[in-house]
């Protein structure tokens, strides 16, 4: 495995908030055995207060809403699209989506994506077995087992597809930077975004929760990728 994608994983997951909050939580009990109560108590006020921040129902809303407001959902199919790519992640609400445009598209093609990483098999491989078992015929699928991201992807369709429009199926928050990486390799992709975590309503006063610490992950993970992807020019 290239040492520049592992780097880009090591640092995506010690970048992450709730990462950084552990980090400065181990940074104030070190003072805090060393005896440097004052210094203590500074990391690990900042520790609590940074991961209260990040799990508050507002500040989530503010982070995932810019990247769910970019697409809207697919009503209209355009006309001689054949192909859907499922990007890997979250089959159970992105492979609804698929199944939906499979079946409205005559003589549709799914494009399956997506490595092993920490599995035995590869996530599009996993992905594809499931559209079988929802009654899709395996010849109508094709499958991507060699992508690790999405701008490997761009590049795999790239040789399958040239200029050919196609629907791009992944989640709301993902798909500006997915769309941005493939149209930067000269693509056509139709957006179909699936799963908005986020809503118009955003209130501070809510207590701090799992569901929107992991929501606010989940928008900074793609605020990296933004800013990973334009550091190397890939968008």
């Amino acid at each position: 495995m290239e040492i520049g994608f592992i780097l880009k994983k090591l640092l995506s997951a010690i970048l992450m908030p709730l990462s950084i909050g552990f980090i400065l939580g181990i940074v104030g009990f070190v003072f805090l055995y060393r005896n440097n109560y004052k210094k203590a108590k500074i990391f690990l006020t900042i520790s609590f207060l940074w991961i209260a921040i990040m799990a508050n129902s507002g500040f989530s809303k503010i982070m995932i809403n810019p990247l769910n407001n970019h697409h809207s959902y697919l009503e209209i199919i355009p006309k001689d699209v054949k192909y859907i790519l499922l990007l890997g992640g979250d089959i159970k609400t992105r492979g609804w989506e698929v199944l939906r445009l499979y079946h409205k598209i005559p003589n549709a093609k799914i494009i399956t994506s997506g490595y092993e990483g920490a599995y035995d098999i590869p996530e599009a491989i996993v992905n594809a077995n499931l559209l079988i078992q929802s009654g899709i015929p395996k010849e109508d699928i094709i499958m991507h087992t060699t992508p690790r991201d999405t701008k490997e992807e761009a590049m795999i369709m790239k040789k399958l597809l040239g200029t050919k429009p196609f629907i791009l199926v992944t989640s709301s928050y993902h798909m500006l930077r997915s769309i941005a990486l493939f149209k930067k390799e000269g693509l056509n992709p139709i957006p179909a975004p699936t799963v908005i975590l986020g809503k118009k309503n955003i209130d501070f006063l809510l207590m701090p929760s799992g569901q929107d610490l992991q929501r606010t992950e989940t928008a900074w993970h793609e605020y990296l990728g933004l800013l990973w992807s334009k550091l190397r020019g890939q968008i």
